[in-house]
């Protein structure tokens, strides 16, 4: 085919396939012919997104919380611990927490539906289902907790003072299970803590060294309380030692063992004066040393440290 015929029918193809409303650019771009766009909006045209208000039914409610000890106490405001949850367990059977708050009263803006809200205080605590409507803020919420405090501290006979370091509680609820057992709720409380706690009578141990001062009670809280206990420990503290003559010096490499009345060992340790908690009671003091074991009687009385000195000659 001849070039120009060629050219020819590539022109009329372009005009043929050129869709209406739409130029094809032939000439050049000058300020007498300046490009045209038919059917596009402006370069600078801006076009804003509007978005709906959510419907009235969907918006978040503010619902205000508050939390008092008893039911004609004020306000707490301060030492709370706020959560609420959504009523329908997650995958792992647990309701979902879905937002927090601490300190005194608080509020939180939720969508219409139920949920669980719960405050703690200490280890006091108390749950509500909390309804939020669909149409109106619902009305202030408050919760009792129904919560007082326990202060524990102790004595060694009517009023030896027990250093703190050497004494130890554990609380329990006062039901006893199936199994003959009670529920831990707090062990390795410090005497002079305060614990503040659900009202009710819980099951106290007081432990006073490692070996067998061990004194239980049960003491009652009352909401809005703080209820200050002293246990009272029968027991003593007693320091061995072995000695080639009464008030000597200790001897150092000597193996310690205590023997109950009834030769039952409660403690065994390795010293020149080993240092023992003991409730009241009669014992055997056993010292080995090298080849040699000594021995001697000996009697603690609740509330009378003492130091128990077993004689060589013995």
């Amino acid at each position: 085919m001849p070039r120009h015929l060629f050219a020819s029918a590539v022109v009329s193809l372009t005009a043929v396939l050129a869709p209406a409303g739409i130029a094809v650019a032939q000439d050049a771009i000058s300020p007498d012919n300046p490009v045209q766009h038919f059917g596009d909006p402006a370069l600078n045209s801006f076009s804003p997104i509007i978005e709906e208000p959510a419907p009235a039914a969907l918006r978040a409610r503010t619902v205000r919380l508050e939390a008092k000890l008893t039911d004609d106490g004020a306000p707490m405001k301060f030492g709370l611990s706020w959560r609420i949850f959504s009523p329908i367990p997650g995958p792992d059977g647990k309701l979902p927490m879905l937002a927090s708050s601490e300190g005194g009263s608080t509020s939180f803006d939720l969508a219409p539906g139920d949920y669980f809200v719960h405050v703690a205080f200490g280890r006091a605590g108390a749950t509500k289902k909390l309804k939020i409507p669909a149409f109106d803020d619902p009305a202030p919420q408050t919760l009792v907790l129904d919560a007082g405090g326990m202060v524990l501290n102790a004595v060694s006979g009517s009023d030896v003072r027990i250093p703190p370091e050497e004494l130890s509680f554990e609380i329990y609820s006062s039901e006893i299970k199936e199994d003959g057992e009670r529920g831990l709720i707090m062990d390795n409380v410090k005497p002079s803590e305060i614990v503040r706690l659900n009202s009710g009578t819980y099951h106290v141990v007081s432990d006073y060294g490692k070996v067998n001062a061990t004194i239980r009670a049960d003491i009652r809280i009352e909401a809005g309380r703080l209820t200050q206990a002293v246990i009272q420990h029968r027991a003593a503290k007693i320091t061995l030692k072995l000695v080639s003559q009464a008030g000597g010096e200790a001897i150092a490499d000597t193996a310690w063992s205590i023997l109950t009345a009834s030769g039952d060992a409660v403690a065994e340790s390795v010293g020149a004066f080993p240092v023992v908690v003991l409730a009241e009671g009669k014992y055997t003091a056993v010292a080995r040393h090298k080849s040699n074991i000594y021995q001697r009687d000996f009697t603690v009385t609740s509330g009378r440290n003492q130091d128990v000195e077993v004689m060589l000659a013995n």
